[in-house]
């Protein structure tokens, strides 16, 4: 079989191009920028063990399995993540929540940050990456993903100080900013079948989603020093509804910031500052 007859039974399959791409350069073990040598080399006969993993790893994703689990990589932010089933595919309208988070951290030198539901720590290690002088500290509750984070960190050698636990219960101290991608999809969301592959304790939170994003926000207010900041990523229709939350708690500066699709992706505030 040459590298054009596996593409072309991957389109069988389902499979987008792209998707079919970066999975048959994983196989052969070549980089993800390699698809110009696939296509000057689409003649090529594929070696009988690149042939069997490229076919394996086609059907799996033709069966709805994330191409960042089959290849074990995702890009976020610039830096290049290590991810598996334990934690949620980083998504780039998160990039929305990085982005406006360095925006609060601006002057700050020596900023203390909070990530909370790090997951594969993909906000946490992009904050640490972007602005080296912040004390960057992550949260996540399952100890695979807080291992997940941990590898990643090391590899990139950032230092994020990593612990496990339930939102802020048992964090110690006050920070600058707050940032949490939680999980925010109604529990009952059709949406949920599409996402069977990756962790549910990670995606959904109650019967409307607000579940988590309601304990966050009730909570974050002792963790917080006066000024700092609570940002939330949220669930395409829920800008509204978490900028009440915010607003009920007594934050200040209450908005919400959109994602290159124009879509609310993400909602915050700024607990008041003394006197």
């Amino acid at each position: 079989m040459t590298i054009a007859q596996a593409l072309q039974a991957a389109a069988a399959l389902g499979l987008e191009r792209l998707d079919a791409q970066l999975l048959l350069l994983h196989a052969l073990g070549r980089a993800e920028h390699g698809r110009a040598w696939l296509l000057a080399h689409d003649g090529d006969a594929l070696p009988e063990a690149a042939q069997q993993q490229f076919q394996q790893l086609s059907q799996r994703r033709a069966a709805g399995e994330p191409l960042a689990y089959l290849t074990g990589r995702r890009e976020f932010f610039g830096l290049a993540l290590q991810v598996d089933a334990r934690v949620l595919v980083p998504r780039p309208d998160t990039e929305t929540l990085v982005e406006w988070s360095l925006q609060v951290l601006a002057g700050q030198p020596g900023a203390s940050v909070l990530d909370l539901g790090t997951g594969s720590g993909a906000i946490a290690l992009a904050l640490k990456h972007a602005r080296p002088d912040a004390q960057v500290s992550a949260v996540d509750a399952s100890a695979g993903a807080l291992a997940v984070a941990q590898a990643n960190a090391q590899r990139l050698g950032l230092e994020v100080a990593f612990r496990q636990g339930s939102w802020l219960a048992g964090t110690p101290g006050r920070y600058h900013l707050i940032a949490s991608n939680p999980p925010y999809i109604a529990q009952d969301d059709p949406h949920l079948a599409a996402l069977g592959h990756e962790p549910r304790e990670a995606l959904a939170a109650g019967p409307d989603g607000l579940d988590d994003l309601r304990a966050i926000v009730s909570q974050a207010p002792a963790h917080l020093h006066p000024g700092g900041w609570l940002l939330l990523e949220h669930g395409w229709d829920q800008a509204a509804a978490v900028r009440a939350l915010l607003a009920q708690r007594g934050f200040g500066a209450v908005a919400s910031h959109r994602d290159l699709a124009g879509i609310e992706r993400c909602s915050g505030g700024q607990w008041p500052a003394l006197g």
